[in-house]
């Protein structure tokens, strides 16, 4: 489908497919927002308010209406409705024209059971409040139970109450629905079937249900087809069925078995579309932007350690600098390879907490942005040294530093630091 670019003019008319309540309104804001962000909450219930109570159907609004409700620019907007689609609060439906119109048709959150039990929603929000945090909702949101053992259950069933004389044609009502996550098939079912035991499990094992849930525990843990076979071969019962929360707890385990007793949290994978620089820049700094929009933090500090996985500490520090600070993936990559450069190939915790906390005030949020700002500072840096040091912190400078050089008035060694940044994401 060819880019359409949203604009204020557009239009945009909300749909309920559902029936919403005040806890819906609870569970959005409780359950939701410490994962999609309060900016999609926001949007949310702002498209839920343009609904009137007794109507299904909102009148014509434009995306001004937005911008001027939520206060923020329509980019943010655009990532936000794309982020509610993502969990499925939303459906978006377009037309193009001269003015193009748009149609969103809102759904339930999960309930807090269904939230509570769900393979992704329920491990990203402990990862994301903490278990202080998520035990208090556990107690907010957990059953209340009565003993009533001693007491002996008198309630009338319906037959014993009502009686029926007619026959009344029944109609389709509204109901309370819930979009399922739309994800791509993370796992090769026909490889996965084929490759467990003959006999032990049937093929009609995988149906719709089991397969949305390998399908959720594979990204979330990030499994391949073989690691689930094996996987799933621990979680068969005796009755030779798959268990659901066998299945969970292995997934679970072997993936804290790998990662220090972590669990694995949901951030940006690479740079958001509206924040990346126009295509068609061919210069040697365009060419290094590139790189950094359209890699993955986790990706680039690993080609930093030449393929080998990074470390513990530097994993939490790349969740500190992603989900604390919120900060841009291609930003962080700037400042990965910036701090790598001045320290001697060390990623300073220290010194990337300083950086990080100044662009983060600053409002940094792409890659040029924050390749210019650590230009800046350097320059600040390199007049309050001594003058006999100067050739060292030269030294120690990320080669993108001197974009405006020709090949032939760089040195061979940063021609070939330059070169690798680029050969490594071809």
């Amino acid at each position: 489908m060819k880019l359409i670019t949203l604009l204020p003019a557009d239009k945009y008319l909300v749909v309920n497919k559902t029936v919403l309540t005040e806890v819906d309104r609870k569970n959005v804001v409780s359950l939701y927002e410490p994962i999609i962000g309060s900016v999609a909450v926001s949007l949310y219930l702002t498209l839920w308010r343009d609904l009137d109570r007794l109507e299904f159907v909102s009148i014509d609004y434009t995306h001004h209406h937005l911008m001027t409700l939520l206060k923020t620019k329509l980019e943010s907007i655009k990532v936000a409705r794309e982020t509610l689609e993502a969990v499925g609060l939303l459906k978006t439906y377009l037309k193009v024209g001269e003015i193009n119109s748009y149609i969103y048709e809102l759904y339930s959150p999960l309930s807090a059971k269904e939230f509570f039990s769900h393979p992704i929603f329920n491990v990203i929000l402990y990862n994301n409040i903490g278990k202080y945090e998520y035990d208090l909702l556990k107690q907010e949101y957990g059953t209340f139970k009565i003993d009533t053992k001693e007491y002996e259950d008198i309630s009338k069933t319906f037959d014993g109450v009502f009686k029926t004389s007619s026959k009344f044609v029944s109609f389709d009502a509204v109901g309370r629905e819930i979009l399922p996550l739309n994800m791509q098939d993370q796992v090769d079912f026909d490889l996965l079937i084929s490759s467990m035991p003959r006999g032990l499990i049937s093929e009609r094992t995988f149906g719709k249900r089991m397969r949305e849930l390998i399908n959720n525990l594979a990204f979330l843990y990030q499994l391949d087809t073989l690691k689930m076979c094996e996987i799933l071969r621990l979680s068969i019962n005796e009755k030779g069925s798959i268990d659901k929360e066998e299945l969970r707890r292995q997934t679970r385990k072997y993936y804290q078995y790998n990662n220090h007793g972590k669990l694995p949290t949901l951030v940006y994978r690479t740079q958001p579309e509206y924040l990346k620089s126009p295509e068609g820049d061919g210069s040697k700094r365009g060419r290094i932007i590139e790189v950094f929009e359209n890699t993955s933090p986790y990706d680039f500090l690993k080609s930093k350690y030449n393929g080998a996985n990074p470390t513990n500490r530097d994993l939490k520090l790349l969740e500190m600098l992603l989900i604390d600070l919120s900060l841009k993936p291609a930003v962080v990559n700037v400042l990965i390879d910036y701090t790598l450069k001045k320290n001697h190939n060390k990623l300073s915790v220290a010194f990337v907490e300083t950086v990080a906390g100044h662009w983060k005030r600053q409002g940094i949020e792409t890659a040029s942005d924050a390749m210019t700002l650590a230009e800046k500072e350097n320059k600040k840096y390199n007049k309050e040294i001594p003058k006999n040091t100067k050739s060292v912190a030269k030294a120690l400078e990320p080669v993108w530093f001197h974009e405006t050089l020709s090949k032939e008035e760089m040195t061979p060694e940063e021609m070939e630091e330059m070169e690798s940044i680029l050969k490594k994401y071809k």
